[in-house]
């Protein structure tokens, strides 16, 4: 008997849309994570204090602990670990920062530097003790290298003596109270030993009990932050003194007791190393902001299309959506959440593909750069997408208010944004000048007129391969300006032709960042067969350029990118666009894919939205039938 195929129905436009913003398998990677918000315990709960909530934040890091087949494998998996944060950061942000601390910064940490398996991690992988991660410092921020907490080597006892000598040493922000349960930190110290200083390293300390923290630990709540409700503390050590097996990587480069080796350049790269973790937790918080601004969005869509307002002259009602002032701001965002999913999408690939060291410096750039972009466009696309819901999404049980004060700990968690631009915009200044002066040329010669045998449409701001030229040339403009006023500033003053440059570099930061999104669509456009999700991906992905030109049109012309006749006609191209998207936005929050138990907690996402507002007691019904 001969055996016969089964005909497999090809993936619908939605299926498709949503394979482009989460990736063609989506289904095994965001699966796991789609069910498990449509439980029960992932509902959204009705108010409580800051406490209660906190309290149902840590039960469930347990519930979602007790879920997972294995804890250590989810540490080691970055893909399930930005899906974790896509899919628990609209339904609960304190959630999502207590598991993104645990797994990531601390059990990934552990496994990193334990590649042997030597050790015990049973108590953190069934939680019977959280982890967090103990670096940032009061008087340091962003400059983690020169903390000031100290691990002397103890060679009596063979262990090392803890200590926080002064107040801007202490340990900024990670949530070491007792709240949730016993708590482990990986603090970062600088090790000293014999009059050395063998650089920061990182090692485990058992912080709290279930009640208080242990002694030779000092743990304060500092006021209270806007947004989810962590425990953030001020953590302090009176010479606590921990074993050697507390040190991490203690086998690479140590010899044996007491003898610490240091060789030029150890200090930093070992202090790379113990904050390996940053980079994935980069990429983790870039899938947190895009998963938090494709929920809002959508809830913003959902909402203008059957919140309904009299038509003029007496006309029926219409959806708010149907007028242009309402939905234009929208298809907007909407080019912005896929440019934002893509790139994250695009910053994840080439990290986990990047090779040696020039590979692996140029990937940790575009991680850096993307986690700062999409978290600031989603700050823009959350609050636009809040506005347009007006008042009611300012209260709690509507879901938005929580992401818009969470989004801005995303901004600065993991590397303040304005930080990882300047640290970019300092490594690309000279470093783009051949690489750009070829998409100088190639511009140039198209907005003249010259080489129309490669594209016979070039020219066109219908084509994106010339916008994808115009974003190159925006970049190029940045930085070649950034560099004139760099070599314009005295050679001995470092910081004034630092300061002359800086501002036209982060701008140029800022277009590669674009440049990096617009070549993210254009690479999902033409992974996908001729059809409708094709061409609404070619639309989103040609209003997303078409904004950014028209916003540098003018140094475009000014440089000869563009002409005065594409300029005028920049405003019309751009309404056209809108249009075409906003009449697609339903569709295109589907492919979003959020679970239908997630929008229902959310009353302003229903068509019946105003029961949420009924008065039982209220006259309409209890008074008599005939008067109601």
């Amino acid at each position: 008997m001969t055996a016969t195929l089964t005909d497999t129905a090809p993936p619908s436009t939605a299926e498709l849309l949503t394979g482009v913003l989460l990736g063609p398998d989506f289904r095994r990677e965001h699966g796991f994570w789609q069910r498990l918000i449509s439980t029960e315990p992932f509902r959204r709960p009705a108010g409580g204090t800051p406490g209660e909530r906190l309290e149902v934040a840590y039960e469930r890091l347990r519930i979602l602990n007790r879920s997972l087949d294995n804890g250590a494998r989810l540490a080691a998996d970055l893909r399930a670990l930005s899906a974790l944060h896509a899919w628990l950061g609209p339904v609960d942000p304190a959630l999502t920062t207590v598991a993104g601390i645990h797994y990531n910064l601390f059990l990934g940490s552990l496994l990193d530097h334990d590649a042997a398996g030597r050790r015990d991690l049973s108590d953190h992988l069934s939680m019977r003790r959280i982890g967090t991660f103990l670096c940032t410092e009061v008087a340091h921020g962003n400059n983690a290298a020169a903390m000031e907490t100290t691990a002397t080597y103890d060679r009596a006892r063979d262990g090392f003596v803890l200590h926080t000598p002064n107040a801007g040493a202490q340990k900024f922000m990670p949530n070491t109270s007792p709240a949730g349960g016993a708590k482990s930190g990986l603090v970062a110290a600088r090790l000293l030993a014999d009059g050395s200083d063998h650089g920061v390293r990182l090692f485990l300390v058992r912080l709290t009990d279930d009640v208080r923290e242990l002694p030779g630990v000092r743990v304060r709540r500092l006021p209270a932050r806007m947004g989810s409700p962590v425990d953030h503390c001020l953590t302090s050590f009176d010479r606590l003194f921990v074993a050697r097996d507390a040190l991490l990587g203690d086998d690479q480069g140590d010899g044996p007791r007491g003898e610490f080796r240091t060789e030029p350049g150890d200090r930093r790269r070992r202090f790379l190393t113990a904050i390996g973790r940053v980079t994935p937790g980069r990429i983790a918080l870039s899938a947190c902001a895009a998963g938090s601004a494709r929920a809002t969005l959508a809830v913003a869509v959902r909402y203008g299309g059957h919140r309904l307002i009299p038509g003029s002259r007496g006309t029926r009602p219409v959806p708010v959506n149907a007028h242009r002032t309402h939905h234009g701001p929208l298809a907007s965002a909407m080019a912005t959440v896929f440019a934002m999913s893509l790139l994250h999408r695009r910053a994840h690939d080439r990290w986990e593909a990047c090779t040696g060291e020039a590979d692996r410096a140029e990937a940790v750039r575009l991680v850096d750069v993307s986690k700062a972009w999409i978290t600031w466009r989603a700050r823009e696309v959350i609050v636009q997408s809040r506005e347009r819901c007006g008042a009611q999404a300012l209260l709690e049980n509507n879901g938005m208010t929580e992401l818009v004060t969470g989004v801005e700990g995303a901004i600065t968690a993991e590397g303040d944004n304005i930080a990882l631009y300047t640290k970019a915009a300092a490594d690309m200044l000279f470093a783009t000048a051949t690489a750009t002066a070829t998409a100088t040329a190639t511009a140039t010669a198209t907005a003249s007129g010259e080489d129309r045998s490669e594209d016979a449409e070039s020219g066109d701001l219908d084509d994106p391969r010339f916008l994808g030229r115009l974003l190159a040339a925006v970049e190029d403009i940045w930085f070649t300006r950034a560099r004139a006023r760099a070599l314009r500033a005295p050679d001995a003053d470092a910081l004034g032709r630092w300061n002359a440059a800086a501002g036209p570099a982060l701008r140029g930061v800022d277009a590669y960042a674009y440049r990096e999104a617009a070549e993210a669509y254009a690479d999902a456009r033409r992974a996908l067969p001729d059809g409708e999700a094709r061409d609404r991906v070619g639309e989103l992905e040609r209003l997303f350029a078409v904004e950014w030109v028209a916003r540098n049109s003018g140094d475009l012309l000014a440089a000869g990118f563009l002409s005065p006749a594409q300029v005028e006609s920049l405003a019309e191209t751009t309404e056209e666009l809108i249009a075409a998207v906003a009449a697609h936005a339903p569709q295109l929050a589907d492919a979003f894919a959020l679970p239908a138990e997630l929008l229902a907690d959310w009353p302003i996402a229903g068509a019946d939205y105003a029961d949420a507002y009924d008065d039982p007691g209220a006259p309409w019904h209890t008074g008599p039938a005939d008067a109601r």
